[in-house]
């Protein structure tokens, strides 16, 4: 089951992108009036189509090979490899008889579109799923807590946070982001003090490798608000407003060394101390495998600031191009092996696993869809002919130079791209059958 829904996930998101892609190149052919023949989710590869029909000059329709999606656009050298149709004479409405900006604007159109849905969907994240975020002015009044791999940075429990690279930090999540963790320095207070914490660019891989946290917004106490039906709290006995004192005998000072502590004993039987109503009660409790007793702590720390809709497009803006500059960074650590190809690279199965095998959770599918559509322009954009910054490499140069490149060379150009490009789609694949093994 959990297969099947991680599966639907994946078909949903990526036919939304991929529909809104080609409609980016729909529209601005249809602006400089280019025909569209056909208009198609997944491929209709040897004429197999899963439904169809025509409006219009355009066939419109779902083919059954799901790994992507396109538009045939008339005399355009394209992945149909139409050439008969290229030997007649250009037609007014064709793609080959327009200007040459013309068209780069046509191949362009489906990565701005990529672009501008990744930003919407960031946008629209913070104004209904967040919502609201907490204000580092907040954290900053008991200060940070430092779990052990940001104490091996330099950070120390009760630091207040200031600047990320000579910028000052609104809200708390911006300075534990991936990018930071790419390498960044980070000014903090100690002490009156203001102290330099260089991250070096390898601290994303502890990051990924052991999904640790570096810093957090947990340096205060804490009571139990609820807990959770069937869970190991409650067969424990802990009850809403206990106050944890100890566990194993390790004092509890803050929900971050608190934290720290179970997930220390994860798997294990401790022994642990709560303060209720005045009284301390030792008690027993079987922490699980991910270092949790399976109860809500009272929300009432920080005074969360509300997103207005500036704010929202502002960082959901930066937070869609962050995830470009983050997996350029990560492409950058494979071409300097850091990073192991087969580590980094992720196919259907992998992307998959990815959406989760949770129904209903939209926050996620949202977040990771716009991360897709975020991903999904840069890769079209890079230079490979059969990828629309193929076409825009050899439209820009034409631009330039005036010159057009033959149909033979583009036919030859686009037969590279597809060999490249079907040779790494059986890579990735096959990566991901290997990795669930």
């Amino acid at each position: 089951m959990e297969g099947l829904i991680m599966t639907i996930q994946l078909l949903m998101g990526l036919s939304l992108l991929v529909i809104l892609h080609e409609f980016g190149h729909y529209i601005a052919a249809r602006a400089f009036g280019i025909k569209v023949e056909k208009f198609y989710l997944f491929f209709d590869a040897w004429g197999i189509k899963l439904f169809k029909f025509k409006k219009g000059n355009t066939e419109y329709g779902i083919g059954w090979l799901p790994l992507g999606g396109y538009v045939k656009i008339s005399g355009m050298i394209d992945e149909s490899m139409d050439k008969e149709a290229l030997k007649q004479p250009a037609q007014p409405w064709e793609f080959r008889s327009k200007p040459a900006w013309q068209r780069l604007i046509v191949m362009v159109g489906g990565v701005v579109m990529n672009l501008i849905v990744g930003l919407i969907i960031f946008t629209a994240i913070n104004l209904s799923y967040t919502n609201k975020y907490i204000p580092t002015s907040e954290v900053n009044k008991t200060g940070i807590y430092a779990f052990e791999t940001g104490r091996n940075l330099g950070f120390q429990t009760g630091d207040k946070l200031l600047e990320v690279n000579g910028k000052k930090i609104k809200r708390f999540e911006d300075a534990v982001s991936i990018d930071v963790l790419f390498g960044s320095q980070i000014t903090v207070e100690r002490n009156e003090q203001k102290i330099i914490i260089n991250v070096p660019d390898s601290t994303y891989r502890i990051y990924k490798t052991n999904n640790t946290q570096i810093i957090g917004p947990y340096n205060y106490n804490f009571t139990v608000d609820s807990v959770m039906p069937n869970s190991n709290a409650q067969k424990a006995g802990i009850q809403k407003g206990d106050k944890f004192i100890s566990v194993n005998n390790e004092n509890i000072t803050s929900f971050g060394l608190f934290t720290e502590i179970l997930k220390k004993y994860r798997g294990t039987t401790a022994n642990i101390k709560i303060e209720r109503q005045n009284n301390t009660i030792s008690l027993s409790a079987n922490i699980d495998s991910v270092g949790k007793l399976g109860f809500l702590q009272s929300m009432d720390k920080y005074k969360l600031e509300k997103y207005t809709f500036a704010e929202a497009t502002k960082y959901g803006t930066s937070e869609a191009f962050e995830t470009i500059i983050v997996n350029a960074k990560g492409v950058g650590k494979i071409f300097e092996g850091k990073e192991k190809v087969q580590e980094s690279l992720q196919g259907p199965i992998g992307m998959a696993k990815i959406y989760g095998g949770t129904w209903g959770d939209w926050y996620r599918f949202w977040r990771i869809t716009g991360l897709i559509s975020m991903i999904l322009a840069v890769m079209n954009i890079l230079p490979i002919p059969a990828l629309d910054g193929g076409h825009v490499i050899f439209l820009t140069i034409e631009v330039i130079t005036g010159k057009k490149f033959s149909d033979k060379f583009m036919e030859n150009a686009q037969m590279v791209g597809m060999i490249l490009l079907l040779s790494l789609m059986v890579f990735v694949i096959g990566n991901d059958i290997y990795k669930l093994f």
